[in-house]
Order: structure tokens, then sequence, then C-alpha cells
């Protein structure tokens, strides 16, 4: 608790506080959504605006067999709510000792670090041990140590339900970046370090970036898409197979990016690419020329996307 208490701590707005509490992976437009209604009830109140990012997801601690796909990184997750416009951004590790709190004793340890004088609470949220912090519970909470508590009932809707971290990574799968964009209010994205691959590409004359990504990260389905290369501040068009390559029987999935127009030593350097539009499913290919060809081809299909979008 201790830990706790001093990570909050570190994090916090320095004045009294309207605070919210989550996951917040992905950051996507509910969340924002939810995070703009705090803005607005903190400004009312004279407040500071406090966003609480749990991480990992509580899920992980309290049943270590499921796997979650994180939609952003804790380091993209805490830039992305930055940019949102809250006072600040104070990062909670969820562990077993923070899993055992009581309703009660979470609650104090917002209002006592944080400076909390309300509370925001999404419609699925509930704190403390077995979840016994309904937001009835915890409006009795606030009523003894002396905090408002507000429940936000209507979250986002978009497409065919709730905008949520669960419809992204739907979307995801089924390779709908599309989709997936909308939901986040922005492109997925990935973003990380390039790690040398195999070097094939350099020798089919189409040199890619191979990203490294860490294995709980989400992934669109497998294969090539339209996407954006960041490095150095600048961006290109560029084209990303995300899969196993099945040409080369490849056994673990790679993100690798071909980046048109570019010349340049990339290993190392971080890399950030903006994931589009799906070209097309990844294939097996019957050999090198055949490879080289439907290359060609996707590159051919970037460069149309771009000067569509540019019309």
């Amino acid at each position: 608790m201790l830990l706790s208490r001093e990570e909050l701590s570190r994090h916090a707005a320095g004045r009294p506080s309207a605070v919210t509490v989550g996951v917040f992976d992905g950051v996507h437009l509910g969340h924002r959504h939810l995070i703009a209604a705090l803005r607005a009830r903190a400004a009312e109140r004279g407040l500071a605006s406090t966003v609480v990012t749990l991480h990992p997801a509580p899920v992980q601690v309290l049943r270590p067999a499921v796997r979650i796909a994180y939609l952003t990184s804790l380091e993209e997750r805490v830039e992305l709510l930055r940019a949102t416009g809250v006072d600040a951004v104070a990062p909670l590790t969820f562990t077993s000792e923070v899993a055992e709190l009581s309703a009660s004793d979470f609650v104090e340890l917002l209002h006592a670090t944080l400076g909390m004088r309300f509370l925001l609470m999404g419609p699925d949220n509930a704190f403390g041990r077995g979840r016994e912090g309904t937001p009835a519970r915890v409006s009795e909470i606030g009523d003894e140590l002396g905090f408002e508590v507000e429940v936000l009932e209507r979250p986002l809707a978009g497409g065919d339900g709730r905008v949520s971290a669960t419809a992204v990574r739907r979307a995801l799968a089924a390779g709908d970046v599309d989709l997936a964009r909308q939901l986040l209010g922005r492109p997925f994205a990935l973003r990380g370090p390039v790690v040398r691959g195999h070097d094939r590409g350099l020798g089919i004359g189409f040199p890619t970036a191979n990203l490294a990504v860490t294995p709980d990260r989400a992934l669109p389905a497998f294969g090539v898409y339209v996407s954006r290369a960041t490095v150095g501040g600048r961006s290109y068009q560029s084209a990303t197979n995300i899969g196993i390559n099945p040409t080369f029987d490849d056994d673990r999935p790679s993100v690798e990016t071909y980046i048109l127009d570019f010349e340049g030593d990339l290993y190392g350097r971080e890399l950030r690419i903006e994931v589009l539009h799906r070209l097309r499913g990844e294939r097996r290919f019957d050999g090198i020329d055949a490879l080289k060809a439907a290359i060609a081809a996707d590159v051919r299909a970037v460069r149309d996307y771009f000067a569509a979008e540019q019309a």
C-alpha cells in the first residue's frame, strides 16, 4: 500500500481534484467522452482534473490465465491521456495487494494522495475487493470522507454498440482498421525500435523495417496494410505486412514496413506506424518472383491510396 501511495502522490496535481479511474487502454472515443465530462465537472467546481490509469489491467492480476492484447503501451496511454488536456495523469500499478484493498481503503487512497473532492465513475466501475465498491457504496464513503460521486450513465455509442476497447480489438482481429479508426478517433498505431530481421526484403529490392512489438500488443489480422511511417519527426508513405510470412514458413508474427522513398539506416531508431487501410490478406507465394510482383502491386496501391486522399 505504501508503494501505491508513493506512486499516486508522485503524479498528483498538487491541489484538490476531480478524479476518474480506469484502465483506459487505447484512449478511444468512449474514454475521451468520459474525460471531457470529468474536465467539465472539474472546471465547474474549481478542481484539477486527474485520470488514474491502472496497469496491468486488473483482470490479469485477478485471473492470470486471461491474456490481454493491449491497444497501447502504458507510455503511449499516458501520452494520449495527457493530450486530452487533463491536469494530471496518475498511473497506478495494479498488484495483488491493491486487488485485496477494500472499497473503503481504495477510495481513501485516492482521497489522501490526490486530494479527491469529486469522483466520476463510468457505468461499469466498481472498486475494491470483490468489486464491492458500487456507486452506491462509494457515495456512502464519499459522505464520510467529504467528496462527491457521479456516475456517467450514458456511455458513448458508435457503430453497432458501445465504443469500447473490446470493440476496437474485435475490429482489429477482423482486419477492419477503418472501423478501429472510427472507434479510436485516430488511426491504430504501433510504435517501437527497429530491430534486425531476416533481411529478405533487401535481397528482393524492398528493404523493410522490422518493428519490435511486445507479445501483449493487439495486432490487426494478418495481411498487408497501407500505413504511414514516422521516424525522426518525418512521415512517409509505407506498406506494412503483419503476419508470419507463410512463403518463408516463419513461426512468429512480425511487423515489417517498406517505407516508400526512404533511404537510410533505421536499426535501433524508434518507428511509429499508423495502420490506415487493409489491402489484402497474407498469402503464400510460389516463389520470389511472385512475391516481388505482389509487393510491387502493394506499393502501387499505397501510392494510389495517398494520391486519392490528397485529391
